[in-house]
């Protein structure tokens, strides 16, 4: 097969493979890893309960392009770098710091706490 050819045919295949998983991403929701960390801490702080199960519920129907479009669902969202995400659950009486792949549409939950617990950690590194 002329080389020209086999470029093309490489290109095409390429365009259809991003084109595809464009797709994927735009149609499935957020996935959240591991909710049961979320269950864990919730059953550990009883107040927290209806803040997080909100986040969770609000996540979980998202379908986002870009981590700025978090800020629509989410009253305070900080978004710090390196797909990390903070943010503010039950009027910042807790936090929670992620990390969102947009890619795939999954949220990796890093850290679940306190604003006082929070305020002693380092949420670049934790």
């Amino acid at each position: 097969m002329p080389k020209h050819l086999v470029t093309q045919n490489v290109t095409k295949c390429l365009l259809i493979r991003y084109i595809l998983c464009n797709f994927i991403a735009y149609c499935i929701s957020m996935r959240i890893i591991s909710t049961s960390r979320i269950i864990e801490f919730y059953t550990k702080h009883a107040n927290s309960k209806t803040g997080l199960q909100l986040f969770i519920s609000r996540i979980k129907a998202l379908k986002i392009t870009n981590l700025n479009e978090l800020r629509n669902v989410a009253n305070s969202v900080d978004v710090i770098g390196n797909n990390r995400v903070i943010f503010n659950i039950q009027g910042n009486n807790y936090r929670l710091i992620a990390v969102v792949l947009v890619a795939n549409q999954t949220v990796y939950i890093r850290w679940i706490g306190t604003h006082a617990e929070y305020d002693k950690i380092n949420a670049n590194t934790i």
